[in-house]
């Protein structure tokens, strides 16, 4: 689809459009985003989600006690709960929340193609919430973007602004409520089923179930904080610089004082270091490792034999399928002579451009593949380091 497209899902705006005049600046509350929606699972079956183990979920109570049994708002809990944890709630004021949800039920997975005027890799997941009346997280702030698709029921968002960075915060919780929330003008809405609210980063919002089986999806994106990528792109350059690599003053002049950290001492470190970080094909081979680590690194299972490529080739030729691990994150970036480096789950695999790009969108992984130079070997890599499975070997019923 063309970036000056209209596009339902973004209220008639183009995705050209939106990335203008909304992503990371302004929300967007789009009525009909997706006409006719009919959420992918019940309330039934996110709990049972939350029942097991492995699956991130939160319960989110609006009233609870603190560790010495003394009445306090707000109390959360994290899972795997069991069927009884359900039955002794209350009727109202809680809120169950779900992680990657798209990662164990395809049909929710399945939103995300909705979102291709985005980069693939800038998605995070699907957190998928339950709330009867009254159920609430409390008015807060997130530091990314998110579509807040309304599933089932009606919720009320109500939005706050921007806040700062140090807006004082409830103490004592683990959730980042804000100590004050000031609703602004036209910022109040009920979302119905199909109805959709963008919210950028920074933006104070505040939600709340206003019927039963009131479900919410989140889909947010991932966005490291500049003290994770300077920490990230330090280690990953310091495992691969040499130990010769080191201060040097070769040179200097005699010191004023021998005890004195002087300019010229501060410039040579500052060159060096410098230097060693500005180099783009380096930050570019991070970059996409690091943007596409998996969520849960325990989901990725590696074979424990290295696969046969001959079996492989063999078993692609008789019609089989392979298909990306759910939860697997894929990149490429070209470098030269039509090569490229497909970046999968936070490793990286020098191959054939077309490859990569093969593999990294939604396109059949069949035999069709095997005429591109190396794809028999790189899809063996990626077989054995679980990244990518045969056809029904993810499905879950």
């Amino acid at each position: 689809m063309s970036a000056d497209t209209p596009r339902v899902l973004l209220g008639g705006l183009s995705a050209a459009e939106f990335l203008r005049d909304h992503w990371q600046r302004q929300p967007l509350l789009i009525r009909g985003a997706i006409p006719s929606f009919e959420s992918p699972l019940d309330a039934d079956e996110l709990a049972g989600l939350a029942c097991e183990e492995g699956v991130e979920s939160r319960l989110v109570e609006a009233r609870g006690r603190d560790a010495q049994g003394n009445e306090r708002p707000w109390q959360v809990r994290e899972g795997p709960f069991d069927a009884t944890t359900f039955a002794e709630l209350p009727e109202g004021d809680w809120s169950l929340l779900v992680q990657a949800v798209d990662h164990y039920v395809p049909e929710v997975a399945e939103l995300l193609a909705a979102f291709d005027f985005l980069p693939r890799w800038r998605l995070d997941d699907i957190m998928v919430s339950y709330a009867p009346p009254g159920g609430s997280v409390g008015p807060h702030v997130d530091q990314y973007d998110v579509f807040l698709l309304q599933g089932s029921g009606t919720r009320r968002w109500q939005l706050g602004g921007r806040v700062d960075d140090d807006a004082p915060i409830l103490e004592g919780i683990d959730l980042r409520i804000l100590e004050r929330f000031e609703v602004t003008a036209d910022h109040d809405w009920r979302l119905e089923p199909g109805d959709m609210l963008y919210l950028p980063p920074g933006w104070a919002h505040h939600g709340v179930s206003q019927s039963d089986d009131c479900m919410t999806f989140s889909v947010g994106f991932r966005a490291p904080s500049a003290d994770e990528a300077i920490t990230s792109f330090a280690d990953y350059l310091g495992e691969q610089l040499p130990a010769s690599w080191r201060y040097a003053d070769a040179g200097m002049t005699p010191p004023r004082d021998p005890a004195e950290l002087d300019d010229a001492a501060l410039s040579r470190m500052r060159t060096l270091i410098l230097d060693t970080l500005d180099d783009p094909v380096q930050l570019g081979e991070w970059f996409g490792r690091v943007m596409t680590q998996p969520k849960y690194v325990d989901q990725l299972v590696a074979n424990e034999e290295p696969s046969d490529i001959e079996v492989l080739v063999a078993t692609l030729e008789d019609g089989e399928e392979l298909v990306r691990s759910p939860g697997s994150r894929f990149a490429w970036r070209a470098t030269e002579d039509d090569q490229a480096t497909l970046f999968a789950d936070g490793d990286g695999v020098p191959c054939d451009l077309r490859l990569a790009k093969a593999i990294a969108s939604d396109t059949p992984l069949d035999a069709e593949l095997l005429a591109l130079d190396g794809a028999p070997e790189v899809l063996a890599q990626l077989l054995d380091a679980g990244s990518l499975g045969w056809v029904g070997e993810f499905d879950t019923d």
